[in-house]
């Protein structure tokens, strides 16, 4: 029986995704140009808070969609942010000046008194900017990537891959920060905290909704860390100016709510029922991340590949052969799991290369795969395999000697070049009119491979590229195959097989 889960009442649920935090952007600039000196404090940081959400946003969908408009996303407001950040830091340091010594303290003047005159620059700058900022163009902009931001769904598979991934990064910025006192690790650990916070806000609404105070509350003694942090590293430079002895009680208090906020960080996070825990246990584990890394990389598919039908169809049929030749026991590979893992993900990207016309599609697939990064689960090594599978799978065949390619070792080439030839194989197939319909075999011998396909149709134009379609293939098993057409068989699949051969779903 289906459950349904209720959004707790408190939840602000609509307080996430990227088209609320660029609306924001937009609301909170018209309130800046309108608002009085009493109210820009709080604006600013509400400007700053809508900006960073979209740049934190667009820094994580272009790990799933290489395109250019999410470096635009970061790029645009990029010197607004920057001013806004350094009027807001001032007003930050200043209010700490004040809260850690009396009033009349030789530190808390001079501190206040130079602070208040780097807030007064910065705000002139950042109203500069703000005037400057390009509505019209951050409007157009927004309809571009609210677009390609649904190619991760909200509280979906690729969406809780993307929440692992940053929180895996930011438990290992906590352990870093735990075996040190200094302030980069802490920072770190602060910047990792905030990137699985918004991760998970504005992807994952329901998660957010339970875990919001805790992700708030760990994040404001980081900040509160980091803010301290920097306020002693220009109480150094200032320290010459001010007698020693007030220097020495203003420092020690600083310390002393340092350390306090870090005693108050470890409370809550170490030990079996520390958040880290907490959060970790909601997320897969072990071969369930099969799961969420397949659907980052669907994901990744859906938003590059121009002809997503004919690689979907390539890419069933491409499986279909793989069980094929693991069921006539042609090689050890094709029972091998992890293998064919490695060919699901194979021929479902294949087609990405053909989003970018630069160079040959083949080439640039293999380049947008680098670029992106390795998914849970995967290693750095099946990571390099795939990619070299997806660009050996058309054009000039492997040549052992190629640069690059022959740092790879013997095994590994054997295994490219037995994935890159049957898919060739496959596409070579569908162009002769091999379909999905049973009958599709495969039998072995000590002298051949022979394939029974059902729908072929042998014309001179067919069987030349069926002869370079499985020549690869014929190299790396050592074995000549043979094609033997057969008559279709005219029946209509169940669902449940139609499900099954998903080219895009966890491999079993």
């Amino acid at each position: 029986m289906a459950s349904v889960t209720l959004i707790p009442t408190r939840a602000r649920v609509e307080r996430f995704g990227l088209s609320y935090w660029m609306g924001r952007v937009r609301n909170e600039l018209d309130h800046l140009h309108r608002s009085s000196d009493k109210d820009t404090d709080e604006t600013v940081h509400d400007l700053r808070v809508a900006i960073r959400r979209c740049r934190s946003l667009a820094a994580v969908l272009r790990e799933v969609d290489p395109s250019r408009a999410w470096e635009e996303l970061r790029r645009q407001p990029r010197k607004l942010f920057r001013l806004l950040g350094d009027w807001r830091d001032a007003q930050v340091l200043a209010n700490w000046s004040a809260k850690l010594a009396p009033a009349g303290d030789p530190v808390r003047e001079r501190l206040v008194a130079i602070l208040g005159e780097r807030a007064a620059k910065g705000r002139a700058e950042a109203l500069l900017a703000a005037e400057k900022f390009d509505g019209l163009e951050w409007r157009q902009l927004g309809r571009v990537v609210r677009r390609r931001a649904r190619i991760v769904p909200l509280g979906g598979r690729a969406a809780h891959c993307l929440a692992v991934e940053r929180l895996e990064e930011a438990r290992e910025l906590h352990a870093r920060a735990l075996r040190s006192i200094r302030a980069r690790p802490w920072h770190k650990l602060r910047i990792g905290l905030k990137r699985f916070r918004y991760v998970v806000e504005n992807l994952l609404p329901l998660e957010y909704a339970a875990w919001e105070d805790q992700l708030k509350r760990l994040q404001d003694l980081l900040g509160d860390v980091h803010d301290l942090d920097v306020l002693a590293a220009f109480l150094k430079d200032e320290a010459e100016k001010i007698p020693p002895e007030t220097v020495a009680a203003f420092r020690e208090s600083l310390h002393r709510e340092r350390n306090s906020r870090i005693l108050a960080y470890r409370q809550l996070t170490l030990g079996r029922t520390g958040q880290w825990q907490v959060w970790r246990s909601a997320f897969p584990h072990g071969m369930a991340l099969n799961s969420v890394a397949t659907a980052r990389l669907r994901a990744t598919a859906r938003a590059l590949d121009p002809r997503p039908r004919r690689t979907t169809a390539i890419s069933r049929l491409s499986m279909r052969l793989f069980d094929a030749f693991a069921r006539a026991r042609i090689s050890p590979l094709f029972r091998d799991t992890a293998v064919r893992r490695i060919f699901r993900a194979s021929a479902s990207l294949h087609g990405i290369g053909r989003s970018r016309r630069r160079k040959p599609p083949e080439k640039a697939a293999r380049s947008i795969l680098l670029q992106l990064p390795v998914p849970p689960g995967w290693s750095p090594s099946e990571w390099e395999i795939l990619g070299w599978v997806i660009r050996y799978h058309r054009g000039k065949e492997p040549e052992p000697q190629a640069a690059r390619y022959a740092a790879l070792s013997q095994e590994a080439k054997q295994l490219v070049e037995t994935l890159a030839g049957l898919l060739r194989l496959a596409r070579a197939l569908r162009r002769g009119g091999v379909e999905l319909s049973p009958g599709l075999r495969v039998d072995s011998s000590a002298e051949a491979i022979i394939l029974r396909a059902p729908g072929w149709v042998s014309t001179p134009e067919n069987e030349s590229c069926l002869a370079k379609g499985k020549h690869l293939l014929e190299r790396a098993l050592k074995r000549p195959l043979l094609l033997l057409p057969v008559e279709r068989i005219d029946t209509t699949r169940p669902v449940v097989e139609e499900l099954a051969l998903d080219p895009i779903a966890p491999s079993g």
